[in-house]
């Protein structure tokens, strides 16, 4: 059974109840007031009835009076027979349940209509001088017959009257009595109802609720839970649907479990190809600088070379002019020096100067891997500043205007942050539009949140730099920050290595960088760098 059922068989059951039990109080209450209302009507029937002889004795004395002084006005007053037939009237409609005294007071009606007539025989013989001789037993001092009956009846009426209202007072203190016990039954019984409903509730549906609350403890706190509650309630739903969560957690704490060793397990072997990757970065290093370094060597030997050559190609021309040979062969030597010779020293040594700034470029690229960082709080605007006054001379050449903004300190090297500044202000000047005038900002973002970066906790800050130079097409965006890739050479000299020793040394302090750029609008490059540093 649902619980909505339950509650409303809960509700239902105690208000049926309560309902009967007013029921009871309500027709007990009816009761009384009838009652009350018969006793109240007993009493005006007992006023009504002592009220009507009073005005009768009246008339007979006027009608006596009359007679003896021979007046018949004192006998036509029509006002005492209007009222004694009113209070006849209110009287039949007071005993209208009771057949009998309706029938007294029809006799009633009868004897006062029966003296009525007597007297208006006496006013009209008054009237018309008549003799009063058959009428003297009027005149004499006994009550008329018709009176004396209706004393009679009116005196039984008055008997049965006392006696019905005698019963009916009665009848209303055992009825007040029987609504007072009513009443009290009425409160005890709804009393008791609801106590009953309570200790329903508390058995059926609140020891349940207690279970299902513990179930739900032992859930949050990880224990077994108890035996399923039984019924197809939505209590026992309820606990069902925790059994299933707790079987569905057991599940996902083995899963977990199974996962936790597996993840340490990938966490180890990344911990090795890591291992590894650092090993072979640092051999790469080492090999980019060993090879490097040996290569400047024979680079030197073949520049001091080729100058040797050069000087012996001068000394050869200076030989073939003195030795004053013919005109051909003298053409044809000039042709082998001048032409064939000088060009491809000039190859030569054009060859070697490339690869000359190559090995530098790699040097470079390898020493911002390999160099120990001094790390300390630097102060990013001086450094900044610092920039741009070694960059003053290649400014003015450009005629462009630098504005830097405030910059917030960092944690880093402090020649590697200058590095990074050097670069990225040194690209903005050399791919300024030669045709407008060149402008370009460095300035800092809105601190950002805290970043997470493996277990430690950093504050970063972002720096930008931006310049409405010549920008940088989409498809290029993505080799922007490789070794050797050049854009817009014929605008600019360079070994394209700055950009990919900038992305290198923002990473080893933690940062990272990105561009933006519309080509032909200008670029932003952007560089997070550390705040302060990691909390462990």
């Amino acid at each position: 059974m649902k619980l909505f059922t339950k509650g409303l068989l809960l509700i239902a059951v105690p208000s049926l109840v309560e309902l009967t039990l007013l029921g009871v109080v309500f027709d007990t209450q009816e009761q009384t007031e009838q009652a009350a209302q018969r006793v109240t009507n007993s009493k005006q029937i007992l006023y009504q009835s002592s009220a009507i002889v009073e005005p009768l004795l009246r008339q007979a004395a006027r009608v006596r009076t009359g007679m003896v002084i021979g007046d018949a006005s004192m006998i036509d007053r029509h006002t005492a027979w209007v009222d004694v037939s009113d209070r006849l009237s209110k009287l039949e409609t007071l005993v209208a349940d009771t057949p009998e005294q309706v029938e007294r007071v029809h006799k009633m009606r009868r004897a006062i209509e029966a003296y009525r007539a007597q007297t208006a025989t006496v006013s009209q013989a008054l009237h018309e001088g008549r003799s009063m001789k058959p009428l003297a037993a009027l005149e004499s001092g006994a009550l008329p017959e018709p009176i004396t009956a209706l004393r009679d009846d009116l005196a039984a009426f008055g008997e049965e009257a006392s006696r019905l209202d005698t019963e009916r007072t009665g009848a209303l203190a055992r009825r007040r009595a029987r609504q007072q016990h009513a009443l009290i039954a009425a409160v005890l019984g709804s009393m008791l109802v609801w106590a009953g409903t309570a200790m329903v509730f508390a058995r059926s549906i609140g020891r349940r609720l207690e279970v299902l609350t513990d179930n739900a403890e032992r859930l949050g706190n990880g224990r077994p839970l108890a035996a399923r509650l039984s019924g197809n309630d939505e209590i026992a739903a309820l606990d069902a649907v925790l059994h299933q969560t707790g079987a569905r957690l057991r599940e996902a704490e083995t899963e977990q479990t199974s996962l936790k060793a597996r993840l340490e397990a990938r966490a180890q072997e990344l911990a090795g190809v890591n291992e590894e990757l650092r090993q072979e970065t640092q051999d790469n290093e080492m090999f980019i600088y060993s090879v490097s370094h040996d290569l400047r060597s024979p680079l030197v030997n073949l520049q001091g070379f080729s100058k040797e050559l050069q000087v012996s190609c001068d000394e050869l021309d200076s030989i073939v002019v003195e030795a004053r040979l013919p005109e051909a062969e003298h053409e044809r030597m000039a042709h082998i020096l001048d032409g064939d010779v000088r060009e491809s020293l000039q190859y030569l040594r054009s060859a070697v100067t490339r690869a000359a700034a190559i090995i530098e470029a790699l040097l470079r690229i390898s020493r911002a891997g390999r160099l120990e960082y001094q790390w300390q709080r630097v102060s990013v605007g001086r450094v900044v500043t610092r920039v741009v006054d070694t960059l003053e001379s290649a400014i003015g050449q450009r005629a462009a205007v630098v504005t830097v903004r405030d910059l917030p300190p960092a944690w880093g090297d402090p020649g590697a942050i200058e590095q990074i500044f050097s670069n990225l202000i040194g690209n903005a000047l050399n791919y300024l539009d030669p045709e407008r005038r060149g402008r370009i900002e460095v300035g800092a973002l809105e601190p950002g949140p805290v970043e997470e970066n493996g277990s430690r906790a950093v504050r970063m800050r972002t720096y930008y730099v931006r310049d409405n130079g010549l920008g940088i097409p989409a498809a290029y965006m993505s080799k922007v920050f490789r070794a050797f890739q050049r854009l817009h050479g014929n605008v600019a000299n360079g070994d394209g290595v700055g950009l990919a020793v900038v992305r290198r040394t923002v990473e080893r302090h933690g940062g990272r960088v990105w561009v933006e750029s519309t080509q032909g609008a200008g670029s932003t490059f952007f560089v997070v760098l550390p705040e302060q540093p990691a909390r462990w």
